[in-house]
């Protein structure tokens, strides 16, 4: 379930029309080292780490549809906090998140 999120998301950031070819290219490698920190985590924390992907899948979705910026924000914030719960346990699958976060920020998105 988590590599089809992830897949669906990878396919999101490629018709994102804002931001520029290097911008793109830092959310696909970004997105890498999110499919690494997902694929070391353990079984028990499957569950916790589906909800991340969810929440960043709606906001890839907000930002490809043109939606408004309340629910771009929404969306974004919803990430932030599933992936709260991981801070202290997972400490780098937070930190790409928020640079996954911070770089849709730069884009405008």
């Amino acid at each position: 379930m988590i590599k089809d999120t992830l897949s669906r998301i990878e396919a999101a950031i490629g018709k994102v029309q804002a931001g520029n070819a290097a911008q793109k290219d830092e959310l696909v490698a970004l997105l890498r080292k999110l499919k690494d920190e997902l694929a070391a985590l353990p079984e028990s924390r499957r569950d916790e780490a589906s909800s991340i992907g969810y929440f960043t899948e709606a906001a890839a979705h907000e930002v490809t549809r043109g939606s408004s910026v309340q629910l771009r924000n929404l969306s974004i914030s919803g990430i932030s906090y599933a992936v709260k719960g991981f801070e202290a346990s997972h400490p780098q699958l937070v930190s790409v998140v928020n640079e996954i976060c911070m770089v849709l920020a730069r884009m405008g998105i």
